[in-house]
């Protein structure tokens, strides 16, 4: 339901906060929900009308978290407190996802390598501007032991340096490691550089009696993904 009536105005069932206390969150439509976090509108526009401009300016939730705090703050009714407070909802919200991951207690394949790497770093590196490269080392018992973020680059492309993948590897006694990095294209088809990157990496890590258990590209959507081990390239 949307009207330019004040929210206050409504039926007391229809009100967004109203309704999830008698119902629950889940019962809640989206706009309902960011109604709550807008809470009042402006001029005779109501806080389910701001929110559903919101929604529908930036395409939904993950365009509101990719938008800038100048940008939300253009829409009428949104100022700087407001949009702030909109940016760190998205933020709990993917740290909400990896904290889910993070729960994870052991990677024994490569099938959940991916399904942890989507879950750690998708909802992160699927819309950064630059290219990050990152390493999750884990134990002799396929337990994660840290996440490493080794080098962040430009829209293109990101230098790693062996000798310091190798250098963690053995500051923290990792028996394989997980290589991730992401292409802002949203393209995650690898390239040449990431072929021949990934082969010079696994056989450094060997050297060392680390094994790369897989390297995986995160495009822009969940869907968009290259594992080389799935591949049969490592």
């Amino acid at each position: 339901m949307v009207s330019h009536t004040p929210i206050k105005a409504w039926r007391e069932e229809d009100r967004p906060r109203e309704k999830l206390l008698a119902m629950g969150a889940r019962h809640l439509s989206t706009t309902e929900l960011l109604a709550i976090i807008v809470r009042t509108g402006s001029g005779k526009r109501s806080a389910m009308d701001v929110a559903m401009e919101l929604l529908e300016r930036f395409g939904g939730l993950r365009g509101l978290e990719k938008a800038t705090i100048q940008e939300l703050s253009q829409i009428q009714g949104i100022g700087k407190t407001k949009a702030i407070e909109i940016k760190a909802l998205c933020e709990l919200a993917k740290r909400f996802v990896r904290e889910e991951a993070k729960k994870v207690e052991k990677i024994t394949s490569v099938e959940e390598a991916l399904h942890y790497i989507q879950n750690y770093y998708g909802p992160f590196l699927r819309d950064e501007n630059r290219e990050i490269f990152s390493l999750v080392l884990l134990d002799v018992r396929h337990h994660p032991l840290c996440h490493l973020d080794i080098s962040q680059g430009s829209a293109y492309a990101t230098v790693v340096d062996p000798r310091e993948v190798v250098r963690q590897i053995c500051l923290y006694q990792a028996s394989s490691v997980i290589l991730i990095h992401n292409h802002p294209s949203g393209d995650a088809s690898p390239s040449k550089d990431d072929e021949n990157l990934t082969q010079k990496l696994a056989s450094a890590c060997e050297m060392v009696g680390a094994r790369v258990l897989d390297h995986i590209i995160v495009g822009k959507n969940w869907e968009d993904y290259y594992s080389f081990a799935m591949q049969g390239k490592l």
